[in-house]
């Protein structure tokens, strides 16, 4: 057996040789320190058994010693990343069990979806089938070229479930608009609370006033809502402020009810079709971006694990030029939405390298473009729909953005 080659990167692995009792093993994987490798021992005894009884990290010289050492004794190099093979066998089983499981809870799910009513009282969204609401002035209009992604489907589900929802990501990732998207496709009315800095706990919750000489209760945005079966939207609630917070623990729970104490301890109970969401910008795997938003506070982990918490991205350039198709059709051709969004992904990739201190929601780009093919004259449309809101250094580096994908017209 030759000697390993210590300079290619299959010295990650498994290295195995056989003993009188099954057999002997190390694996090597990267570890989290750079240049560091990690190190595991086990020894599988002929029942298949198999148990880790050294875990260390070396250094890259320390790990040639040891492959040396390996080959010297008999050890072998198995496929990368390899395990032993009751560990092996412990992983390979897991997933059919789970998409067994998985399966029978869809038919569970199914058959209490049709029990609960006939095909003409729900909507498909996506893949799933959303109970429709009662209607009224509150429900949001239909945005008929609104693309509901698949990866949309899991938060879909919650909201049938009566999950409470947080999406989290940049301004204009389109965080507010699938909410009521798929409420206005569903007929429920949706009431939203903005967490501004000049909401107060009153607002939110309610308070007493005086009107025409008599004393009275006045409810606020949550317990409406609650009441009503509307759909509640926080938005920005890593500015909201801890006394507002500290009312919506109490109804993160997918039944829980509101105490108003200022009402002599009355309980507020939730309608069926009440539904609670949140949205913010710089918790959980956007706190990195907290920077960008000044005044959002942190959130502990007791008040996330209440939450079922998505990340939104921005829609790709092939998802956006779909939009682009479909919102602006027939005018808006496929050549001119690929690059008006390429444009857009390149602006997006500079704020979040903070070369630029504006988003670029998709909202701004159909504007821009709109705008565009009313003047056909790229350059004069940014001007109102893009470089007048934004800085003026911003709009420097957002128009040679444009420029990079767009030559000036002859």
């Amino acid at each position: 057996m030759n000697a390993p080659d210590l300079t290619k990167d299959d010295r990650l692995g498994l290295y195995l040789r056989s003993t009188d009792t099954g057999a002997e093993w190390w694996r090597v994987s990267v570890a989290d320190r750079p240049n560091t490798f990690r190190l595991e021992h086990g020894v599988e005894g002929l029942n298949g058994e198999a148990a880790v009884d050294i875990d260390l990290v070396v250094d890259s010289e320390n790990l040639r010693a040891k492959l040396k050492k390996w080959h010297r004794e008999g050890f072998a190099v198995q496929t990368f990343d390899a395990a032993p093979a009751g560990d092996t066998q412990q992983r390979t089983a897991f997933m059919p069990e789970l998409q067994r499981a998985a399966r029978a809870s869809a038919r569970l799910r199914e058959a209490r979806d049709g029990s609960h009513g006939t095909a003409a009282q729900t909507v498909s969204i996506g893949q799933l089938s959303v109970p429709c609401g009662a209607g009224g002035p509150l429900v949001p209009r239909v945005n008929p070229a609104y693309l509901f992604s698949g990866r949309f489907d899991d938060i879909v589900a919650d909201i049938v479930e009566n999950r409470r929802v947080m999406l989290i990501g940049h301004t204009g990732a389109g965080k507010t608009s699938l909410i009521e998207q798929v409420a206005a496709r569903s007929g429920h009315g949706v009431v939203r609370s903005n967490m501004n800095g000049q909401t107060t706990v009153g607002d939110f919750v309610g308070f007493w006033t005086v009107k025409g000489g008599e004393t009275i209760w006045v409810d606020g945005v949550l317990p409406t809502a609650m009441r009503e079966g509307l759909w509640l939207i926080v938005d920005e609630i890593d500015f909201a402020e801890p006394s507002i917070l500290a009312a919506l623990t109490a109804v993160l729970e997918p039944h829980g009810r509101l105490t108003l104490k200022e009402k002599g301890n009355e309980i507020v109970a939730p309608h069926p079709a009440f539904r609670l969401f949140a949205t913010a910008n710089a918790v959980g795997a956007m706190s990195q971006y907290r920077h960008l938003y000044q005044g959002a506070n942190l959130m502990n982990e007791a008040f996330l694990d209440r939450w079922r918490v998505y990340l939104l991205d921005y829609l790709s350039p092939v998802e956006e030029a779909d939009v682009l198709i479909r919102t602006l059709a027939p005018h808006m051709t496929q050549p001119l939405a690929e690059t008006l969004a390429a444009i857009a992904a390149d602006c997006r990739a500079a704020f979040a390298r903070e070369d630029l201190t504006s988003a670029f929601s998709t909202r701004r780009l159909l504007d821009w473009a709109e705008l565009m093919l009313r003047t056909g004259d790229p350059e004069r449309a940014a001007g109102p729909a893009i470089y007048a809101k934004v800085s003026p250094e911003d709009a420097t580096l957002i128009r040679g953005i444009i420029r990079h994908h767009i030559a000036p017209a002859g």
